[in-house]
């Protein structure tokens, strides 16, 4: 008897996996949509020091696929400002968590003014490292 429970259950698993994932899509796609936009390729910047550079993975926190639209037209401009601002950073200025919590703060300020100049920051929610290299 256990044997034809188990087997009727695991017939009927399919079945209601699919039930459920129908379920699910109809919830997502009434959210907006937040998605990580990775600033490709890898930052990798000269810091003050002779033969030391820093290569930094960036990662940005988008809400809506109107505003991650916008933010790929102007990565061009993005990858500049981030490039001016983190060339010539000391590396003792880096060490930290603290340090670097800030340099991803000053980082979120920077793209939000930027994007407020240009157009508007209102889907630009977040930035992150996803890498962060010192040598």
């Amino acid at each position: 008897m256990r044997t034809f429970i188990l087997l009727i259950s695991l017939m009927l698993l399919p079945a209601m996996t699919w039930a459920n994932s129908g379920e699910k899509k109809a919830d997502e796609s009434a959210g907006p949509v937040i998605e990580y936009l990775e600033m490709k390729p890898k930052f990798t910047v000269n810091l003050a020091e002779p033969k030391k550079y820093l290569m930094l993975n960036v990662q940005l926190l988008v809400e809506g696929a109107d505003h991650l639209e916008v933010i790929k037209k102007h990565m061009p401009v993005l990858r500049h400002e981030m490039i001016m601002m983190l060339s010539g950073m000391k590396s003792a200025d880096l060490q930290s968590m603290e340090q670097r919590e800030a340099l991803r703060l000053k980082t979120k300020q920077v793209i939000t003014d930027l994007l407020s100049k240009i157009q508007n920051s209102d889907g630009f929610r977040d930035v992150f490292f996803s890498e962060f290299l010192i040598n």
